[in-house]
């Protein structure tokens, strides 16, 4: 049975950092595109970045672009999304989640596997 478990979410002031964690079970880890996603209340889920399956490629949201770095510990089947300059729009449940294929992949329906979710809340 694939897991993905999130950790690492928290309330944190403007300007302030957070570091999420995904740990990954029952799944060729270091075989999937791993991405993160973040969904507002009210609003749609949405693309955070994704890493591809050895490190090389990345890609972000503008958004985050410059604030946000995506990487991974295939050794340990680990995902991290290292978020700095946090705004409170930043505030979102952030999901951890598994794509098959290869590639940029930026839309939540590209992904096969997805974890709970952690609750980041950023205050002004």
């Amino acid at each position: 049975q694939v897991q993905l478990v999130e950790s690492g979410g928290g309330l944190v002031q403007a300007g302030g950092s957070l570091r999420l964690s995904c740990a990954g079970s029952g799944l060729a880890f270091s075989t999937y595109t791993m991405g993160w996603f973040r969904q507002a209340p009210g609003k749609e889920r949405e693309f955070v970045a994704a890493i591809g399956w050895l490190s090389f490629t990345t890609s972000y949201a503008d958004s985050v672009k410059g604030r946000f770095t995506i990487s991974r510990d295939n050794a340990k089947n680990m995902l991290y999304l290292q978020m700095n300059s946090l705004k409170p729009e930043d505030t979102a449940v952030y999901y951890c989640a598994a794509s098959a294929v290869s590639g940029k992949r930026t839309t939540p329906g590209e992904y096969n596997y997805w974890g709970q979710g952690t609750q980041v809340t950023v205050s002004s």
